[in-house]
């Protein structure tokens, strides 16, 4: 597992938009992962375009040049909440009978793993308004998402726009707004393995992502929604047991211990609310919970969104809880195990489920909780 940013904020997850995707989030909750924090500035952050307006764009262009026969040096399109960005066209090709136009994928500066890729959508004549997948963009193959088994993963507001602007120009031109439309991301194959695709039942690509068009950088909304996406897919495939981990280490623990398939894993990273709020409303029989010991600690005390800006281990309730005052100077969580003990990690693996069970609020889901160390050691279990 990769850190992921549910990743087109808008619509790939550390991932956050949640691929795995939501407002400009994963509506298939897909998931790009976060590759690394790199890409991001220390000023302002400028928003991006998410495959799905790309893919809307070079459509419109192919059609421009189909029904013209001239290929227009820029397209304009409009996003769903009204935004009327402009795209240049990277490529362009034409045969008998068909047009295709490559739009570049900018993210903005979002840690998106499809920023620079190449969005290609080709044009030809059909009888009926049809999306292919091309090379590079995936075919659902499990149910619980909001594209049928056997389609291309196309998600539904990026066939929404790509219709819209059949629609139009057509009218414009005279024509009827029945084509064939295939979107290709070159690459796109290996770029998904970055993603949660694969374990979604995603296979041979990426999907064409976006709920308003736009990457909103370094979005959490996103990375929840791909988790919510992955608690669809689990309920569908009829699995009675998920996992929700903090990180890599913890859920290569959870996983071996419990024998879970890949679709079972969730990436909860630090979104242990968003996780539990879900299943509250959406339940599996059982829940494990995995993390280490800093993270289990925020999350025995309260936090729910568990990322080191938004909350923090309280140290002098340790050293209350403990009657240990030298836990009142730890600087982290692992220092103040080193002082307690193994008390501690269990503390924390016994308060981290009574908090799960505080958001689940009553619902049908049991719980239990892995605390590991740096090394996966299992420090403690609840």
């Amino acid at each position: 597992m990769v850190s992921v940013y549910a990743f087109e904020a808008s619509g790939g997850l550390n991932m956050r938009d949640a691929v795995f995707g939501i407002g400009g989030t994963h509506a298939m909750g897909i998931l790009t992962h976060m590759e690394s924090a790199n890409r991001k500035p220390t000023g302002a952050l400028r928003k991006g375009w998410t495959t799905g307006a790309c893919a809307t764009a070079a459509v419109k262009a192919a059609l421009m040049a189909l029904w013209s026969g001239e290929f227009p040096p820029s397209v304009q399109i409009t996003l769903p909440r009204g935004e009327t960005p402009v795209f240049p066209l990277a490529h362009h090709a034409q045969g008998t009978g068909w047009t295709e136009v490559g739009i570049t994928k900018d993210a903005g500066d979002d840690p998106d793993v499809t920023h620079g890729a190449l969005i290609i959508a080709r044009v030809e004549g059909a009888d009926t308004l049809q999306f292919l997948a091309g090379e590079g963009v995936g075919t659902v193959t499990k149910p619980g998402l909001p594209i049928d088994v056997g389609q291309a993963a196309i998600n539904p507001v990026p066939r929404q726009m790509m219709t819209q602007v059949v629609e139009e120009t057509a009218e414009k031109f005279g024509k009827r707004p029945f084509v064939q439309i295939t979107i290709s991301v070159p690459g796109g194959r290996e770029l998904a393995q970055k993603t949660w695709n694969p374990r979604l039942g995603i296979e041979g690509g990426l999907s064409i992502l976006g709920t308003t068009g736009v990457v909103r950088p370094f979005s959490c909304a996103a990375w929840i929604a791909s988790i919510h996406r992955g608690i669809d897919v689990a309920r569908a495939d009829g699995l009675r047991h998920v996992a929700g981990c903090t990180g890599a280490t913890s859920e290569k623990v959870v996983q071996g211990k419990f024998a879970l398939p890949d679709h079972a894993m969730l990436d909860m990273g630090d979104f242990a609310g968003g996780l539990l709020k879900y299943l509250a409303k959406n339940p599996v029989d059982r829940v494990t919970l995995g993390g280490g010991i800093g993270k289990m600690t925020k999350f025995a005390q309260g936090a729910t969104d568990l990322h080191s800006s938004r909350s923090q281990v309280d140290f002098e309730d340790l050293a209350k809880r403990f009657n240990a005052p030298d836990l009142a100077s730890a600087n982290t969580a692992l220092q103040a195990h080193q002082i307690v003990g193994p008390p501690l990690a269990q503390w924390a693996a016994e308060g981290a489920k009574e908090t799960a069970l505080a958001v689940l609020k009553g619902a049908p889901v049991a719980v239990d909780v892995v605390v590991i160390d740096r090394q996966g050691t299992v420090l403690a279990t609840a």
